[in-house]
């Protein structure tokens, strides 16, 4: 779920919507006001559908024009690079859920209209810098190789052929390499694995120490994960926070004073204080 930047009272969400007992990914919007949702509109219907029941993916974010979110591969690998599914791309669209003109495939019959990237396996944070003007994301690997991603209008991000991870069964990589000619390399991998929950690009002022760094919530290693990036978009430093909460951090948000608050699995709802 997203506050539109669009239209005022509005939230963008994203669900998984039953279809012949199959799940597809869905954008919706509704009006939110006296604490009450009404005028639901689905906006877009993914071509995403599987009875896997994992890998959904899905955050949202927003540039000045589009709206931006995320579906994972569906527990489907080869998904990743099969561009006639919407499942384990970024798509991007127009706030009414119609496709942009300008998209990069919309003269490719070989790849659907709506994606922005593909070859992602799971992405569960998905954020625009408007500043910078763009746009990152921080996704699931298999067992090992999390990933941090700066993306690029219609770049391959190699899910499955490209991993850093292992296979849950047995010590062989998953994929042909960590690396591949035509394949957009990530940003960041972690090994072990973080389980990433969301992530921000922090540019308030309450918290000058954290301005301009990447933070991601950990699942698995509970904590809050500070990632600096230097002026060509490399990590150049991370430090864990929050580690001794112990809870596993689903999202992060900034308010518009630069305050942070987070949530936990545990259905705790937390504020940084300096």
């Amino acid at each position: 779920m997203a506050v539109s930047p669009f239209a005022a009272n509005t939230l963008y969400l994203t669900y998984s919507k039953d279809i012949e007992g199959e799940g597809a990914t869905t954008l919706a919007k509704a009006s939110y006001q006296n604490g009450k949702l009404t005028d639901w509109q689905d906006l877009f219907v993914s071509t995403s559908r599987s009875d896997t029941g994992r890998h959904f993916g899905s955050r949202i974010a927003f540039d000045d024009k589009h709206v931006y979110f995320s579906i994972g591969d569906r527990g489907v690998r080869d998904n990743g690079q099969d561009t006639l599914t919407h499942a384990g791309a970024i798509l991007r669209l127009n706030p009414d859920g119609s496709t942009p003109s300008d998209n990069p495939f919309v003269t490719d019959k070989a790849v659907l209209d709506e994606i922005w990237s593909y070859g992602h396996r799971n992405p569960q944070g998905l954020v625009y810098d408007a500043p910078t003007q763009k746009l990152w994301s921080i996704e699931h690997g298999p067992r090992g190789g999390d990933e941090i991603n700066l993306i690029k209008r219609g770049a391959n991000y190699g899910w499955p052929i490209t991993s850093h991870g292992k296979e849950y069964w047995g010590p062989l990589s998953v994929g042909e390499g960590k690396l591949k000619e035509g394949v957009e390399p990530p940003v960041k991998v972690y090994v072990p694995s973080i389980a990433p929950g969301s992530l921000v690009l922090y540019r308030g002022d309450k918290f000058p120490e954290l301005k301009g760094k990447l933070l991601a919530g950990a699942l698995k290693l509970t904590h809050i994960n500070v990632v600096s990036l230097s002026d060509t978009d490399k990590a150049i430093g991370e430090q864990r926070i929050m580690t001794k909460l112990g809870e596993r951090i689903r999202d992060i948000e900034v308010t518009p004073k630069g305050e942070i608050y987070f949530s936990t699995d545990s259905g705790n709802l937390y504020r940084l204080k300096r």
